[in-house]
């Protein structure tokens, strides 16, 4: 566990390129607790967001009082969100998890098995809800039609298609699924599914089947602050849905930075020991 955070990177953003659409104070800042912009008369969720770290509260909860031992050069654990380590953190009571014997079966085995196991750390994609949760910038291009999601993090764009399609009833299954989304008053409630089983829900490694149905909800409440809902639906490992909430705050006047996981990579060698 410690080597799988270990290589995970908190990307620092330089590129400072003030925006002329961005409201700021008097002082020359941004002012975060402006009005959300639209689009006609939707929510503009367009933008540059991370996923806000959790409370210290929270993350002695999830890793034990001693979690900033895991902290290693560029690599704070303190920058992580919760359900991005263990998407089954608010349930306190182990008696009280949804998961089925074939989910903690697998759990079993991916905690005991290598520690480059989280697909992330091999140069593959975190998949839906990791993505979201993932503690790298991702930014967001809105248009009437489609939304799409791009993911500095590998760098993987996600197509949210808003033109009033249903999902695929048959698909091939995929690393990020198809999505499709429709507008609840300003919230945009997504929609996805034709998921492969490669991907973790977290860096902990609870699993998911093909069946998984997964439901956002992204509601702007002002110009710098995104509540988001993840709403997880999968019969064949959980005995009933579950939702997290996470928080996404806006990084104004910049922009992503180029990842490529397998450049100059010489973790794997000492992972695999």
């Amino acid at each position: 566990m410690l080597l799988a955070l270990a290589a995970i990177t908190a990307k620092g953003q330089w590129l400072n390129y003030p925006d002329a659409a961005t409201p700021r104070t008097k002082d020359g800042k941004t002012d975060l607790s402006a009005p959300a912009p639209r689009a006609g008369d939707r929510p503009d969720l367009s933008g540059v967001w991370r996923t806000m770290p959790s409370s210290r509260e929270e993350m002695v909860r999830v890793l034990g009082p001693s979690f900033d031992a895991l902290d290693s050069a560029g690599n704070q654990v303190s920058f992580l969100n919760q359900y991005f380590l263990n998407i089954l953190a608010a349930y306190k009571n182990p008696r009280e998890s949804p998961m089925r014997p074939a989910a903690f079966q697998i759990l079993r085995e991916r905690l005991a098995g290598p520690s480059d196991g989280f697909p992330p750390t091999r140069c593959l994609p975190a998949g839906i809800p990791a993505a979201d949760l993932f503690p790298a910038p991702f930014r967001i291009l809105q248009t009437p039609r489609l939304m799409v999601i791009l993911y500095e993090e590998k760098g993987l764009p996600r197509e949210i298609f808003l033109d009033g399609r249903g999902l695929p009833q048959d698909p091939q299954p995929s690393w990020m699924g198809y999505s499709v989304g429709r507008w609840d008053g300003n919230t945009l409630v997504v929609e996805s599914a034709g998921f492969n089983d490669k991907t973790w829900l977290d860096s902990f490694g609870h699993p998911h089947g093909e069946r998984m149905h997964v439901t956002e909800r992204f509601l702007r409440r002002d110009f710098g602050h995104m509540e988001t809902e993840i709403t997880i639906d999968d019969p064949e490992m959980y005995t009933g849905p579950f939702s997290v909430k996470s928080l996404q705050i806006l990084m104004p006047d910049t922009d992503l930075l180029e990842t490529v996981c397998s450049e100059n990579e010489r973790d794997r060698v000492h992972m695999a020991r």
